[in-house]
């Protein structure tokens, strides 16, 4: 969504490097720069304003003609100042002290609340509560059949006592609603309402009446991210009408501007809570307005894809595959290889998991290109292989290649690129495992299993230390080298990657990525 906002910035930061003084003119030119970005992302006029106003006085004071690298002191401003209309801090739900916790949903009709209420449902089931889905839309047609099937994907409760389809009071159905979950210990009720296609006087009404009848401990917004300004004129009619606490963005992953996004936190004044970014039950998070905005200068999102890895890899398998790779790479499979990969599948869309990288966004176009069905392929591929070949893919001959080939639907050439891959990547992991780092990375001394710590153990010398940089003795000379040293320091991105407003020229994809992406046109 944010994509043609992120390269506009990326190139406008970009005429900034190298420059050791930023002058009123470079200043001007920069804020211009943004603003064209920002109003042709669909941002909300008096956004717009308030965003390039902050950002030129901040950019003409002291913390940035007193910076070492007033490019990168530019870049920080804007990040800050995007975290900040974006809504600041992360906004977590309040729950009530006394269960049920009632979070009511809000919003107009198409703006996908049903299903948001099943994505929130399995969210918060995953964070151990146990929530009820409860169906007060009773205009729209199959409103209650819907819920009832994503409450049944989602794994969760749903009550609907009437049949909907224009039958049913929903006043009283939210009402007996909490008095059946806290009869059935349900501690948490998601309340979906009607919504209709604009703003009237009886959606407001109704969803004003539900409000008075259950007393929520949160109202949240639902609001389209696709339709542009548009939101932020649906959020004050509601702020007005209805009041609520917090927004939801759906629909995320569209290919709308982001406007949206950008507008509605700060002119509301209620924060972002959720965001729905996919068409899975899954695809669905708290809404992190820090990483958002490094997502949008094309800094990548490492926090979240650290979460999504914690959620899904299983700490004990983890320490049994490092044990096997430490007693020699020949202990790794392509069982093994193939159990890596269905994790790593189970994090979500592998382009989504390559976009969340740093320095990613000159490489977006391959990205946005890759055929997710690669990795089935290569499943298909593995579970074609005797139990034999796939302990020792040594044994593969030409003959077997051609079985294998036949029994997976590819081409010989296929199963031949499969098995040479796997064992560059057990020779990588094999290597990591016994201290080597990454290939092309030096060790990281005191981290286990990393870096000079490993090379005592096999009984090898440690290296001798190299020498360091000779210092200039000319005090002019060796000023501008440290000046120089600490402008390349500032402007590396995250763990060495290509920050925002660097060329990713230099950054390379591990080989098993790569492979996937399709050639460039």
């Amino acid at each position: 969504m944010f994509d043609t906002l992120s390269d506009r910035l990326s190139a406008t930061f970009k005429n900034l490097r190298g420059r050791g003084r930023l002058s009123e003119a470079d200043i001007e030119a920069t804020a211009r720069e943004i603003r064209i970005a920002l109003l042709e992302a669909d941002v909300a006029l008096p956004v717009v304003r308030a965003f390039i106003k902050q950002v030129k006085e901040r950019a003409a004071g002291s913390e940035v003609s007193k910076a070492l690298n007033p490019a990168q002191q530019v870049i920080k401003i804007v990040n800050e100042e995007l975290v900040g209309i974006l809504g600041g801090e992360t906004r977590r739900l309040r729950f009530a002290k006394n269960p049920p916790t009632v979070i009511m949903l809000a919003g107009l009709q198409g703006a996908g609340k049903t299903t948001l209420a099943g994505k929130l449902a399995k969210w918060l089931r995953t964070q151990g509560h146990s929530p009820l889905l409860v169906a007060c839309d009773l205009q729209r047609p199959n409103a209650v059949n819907q819920l009832g099937v994503v409450a049944e994907r989602a794994g969760v409760a749903v009550f609907a006592p009437e049949p909907g389809n224009g039958v049913g009071d929903p006043v009283a159905v939210a009402r007996d609603s909490v008095a059946f979950a806290r009869d059935k210990q349900y501690d948490v009720v998601i309340v979906d309402t009607a919504g209709r296609l604009g703003i009237d006087a009886e959606l407001m009404q109704q969803a004003a009446d539900i409000r008075d009848a259950v007393s929520p401990d949160e109202v949240l917004f639902v609001v389209d991210a696709m339709i542009g300004q548009d939101a932020v004129t649906t959020a004050e009619a509601f702020r007005d009408g209805v009041g609520f606490d917090g927004v939801v963005l759906s629909k995320l992953d569209g290919d709308a501007r982001g406007g949206a996004a950008l507008s509605v936190a700060h002119i509301t004044g209620r924060q972002i809570m959720f965001a729905s970014n996919g068409e899975g039950l899954d695809d669905f998070d708290a809404f992190h307005p820090d990483r958002m905005a490094s997502r949008i200068l094309g800094m990548g999102d490492v926090l979240s894809l650290i979460e999504k890895a914690e959620q899904t890899f299983s700490q004990q398998e983890a320490e049994k595959l490092a044990e096997k790779l430490s007693k020699g790479p020949k202990q790794f499979t392509l069982d093994d290889f193939l159990a890596q990969m269905e994790q790593v599948r189970k994090m979500g869309s592998i382009s989504k998991l390559l976009g969340m990288m740093p320095g990613m966004g000159q490489m977006r176009d391959q990205i946005n290109n890759l055929d997710e069905r690669d990795v089935d392929r290569t499943a298909a591929i593995i579970k074609s292989m005797t139990p034999a070949e796939r302990e020792d893919p040594k044994i593969i001959n030409g003959s077997r290649r051609a079985r294998i080939a036949r029994g997976s639907g590819v081409d010989v050439s296929a199963v031949k690129n499969l098995v040479e891959r796997f064992f560059e990547a057990r020779k990588m992991m094999s290597k990591m495992a016994q201290g080597g780092g990454m290939p092309g990375m030096p060790g990281m001394p005191g981290m286990p299993g990393m870096g000079g710590g490993a090379g005592k153990k096999r009984g090898k010398q440690p290296p001798k230390k190299a020498k360091g940089k000779r210092r200039s003795g000319n005090p002019m000379k060796r000023q501008a080298d440290e000046q120089a040293a600490a402008e390349r320091k500032a402007g590396s991105g995250s763990f060495g990657l290509p920050g925002a407003g660097q060329d990713a020229g230099d950054f390379e994809l591990p080989r098993e990525f790569r492979d996937m992406l399709p050639p460039e046109k």
